[in-house]
């Protein structure tokens, strides 16, 4: 299996170059059976890394570029009658894919971003008074653009708990932007790739994730680590439970891809700005800065 994830990690970085260790957390992110938020500028790659992640992964890929006038139907789908049978039939939306990439989920209304919640927490959708089950593996990558661009909305913060990881690309380094001025065009790189693995081969990856052990001395500074946001006068709201086990399921995931069977320090320091940036609500300052100070401020072993 460590061949298999070091190879869809190489496959991924040569469509996006200079950028190892963002593949490496998307690439965890969906082991964990998270979804991923990447917020950043346009042009920077963001709908290239969920490109080459359904291509790698052999997944069932649909795009949903989300405007202004989406209606929630878009997403999941809408009954229509039918002269011919004199019945409804329900017409699946994008959402019944394996890996839905919502991109620029923020420049829809907050009533359309609603539409994915059930979708991502429960992964089914209920229309017309019936369940309908998603696809499995079922993964939500959605891109936004910074909030200060026009025409955008402010995704809630029950929406944003939906999402395991929340990262950003920025800007190559120069070395990988003259590599890429020198290689092939992206797109053309995408169109060649072949799937490293199948949903049962993922699916199979996903159990290994579960059996990554975390020692109690790592638990305490697990403890040590949300105790310290919920208390720091610099956050108004620390990690939820539900943030928590985020934070370590995300932790076990970036130790399988390392080739660990159990978690380190470093695994949960690794993971800690892309789960818990997002999750922290300061007054006015930016949850990944806070991040950032925090594991300075936190022993890895108790005093």
């Amino acid at each position: 299996m460590q061949k298999i994830i070091s190879a869809i990690v190489e496959d991924i970085g040569k469509v996006l170059l200079g950028k190892e260790h963002q593949v490496k957390l998307a690439l965890a992110c969906l082991l964990a059976r998270g979804h991923l938020l990447i917020e950043d500028l346009p042009g920077m790659g963001k709908t290239t890394l969920a490109h080459a992640l359904g291509r790698v992964l052999g997944l069932s890929y649909k795009r949903v570029q989300f405007t202004s006038d989406m209606l929630p139907a878009d997403i999941i789908g809408i009954s229509i009658f039918e002269r011919e049978t004199g019945q409804f039939r329900f017409h699946e939306g994008p959402v019944f894919s394996q890996l839905l990439l919502a991109d620029e989920i923020n420049r829809s209304s907050p009533k359309t971003q609603s539409a994915l919640l059930e979708a991502m927490e429960e992964r089914q959708v209920s229309v017309d008074g019936e369940t309908r089950p998603l696809p499995d593996p079922f993964f939500v990558i959605a891109t936004q653009n910074p909030l200060q661009q026009s025409g955008t909305f402010v995704l809630p913060e029950s929406q944003l708990d939906r999402f395991l990881m929340r990262i950003s690309l920025g800007y190559p380094t120069r070395e990988a932007e003259r590599a890429l001025f020198k290689g092939a065009d992206p797109r053309a790189q995408l169109a060649q790739m072949t799937p490293r693995i199948n949903s049962e081969g993922l699916r199979k990856l996903q159990g290994l994730v579960h059996q990554v052990k975390a020692s109690d001395s790592l638990l305490d500074y697990l403890e040590r680590l949300v105790q310290h946001t919920r208390q720091s006068a610099e956050c108004g709201v620390g990690l939820s439970p539900r943030g928590a086990l985020a934070l370590l399921h995300a932790a076990r995931a970036w130790a399988l891809i390392h080739n660990r069977g159990h978690i380190l320090p470093e695994d949960l320091q690794a993971v800690l700005p892309a789960v818990a940036g997002h999750r922290l609500q300061t007054d006015g300052g930016d949850g990944a800065q806070l991040v950032e100070r925090m594991m300075h401020q936190v022993d890895i072993i108790a005093a």
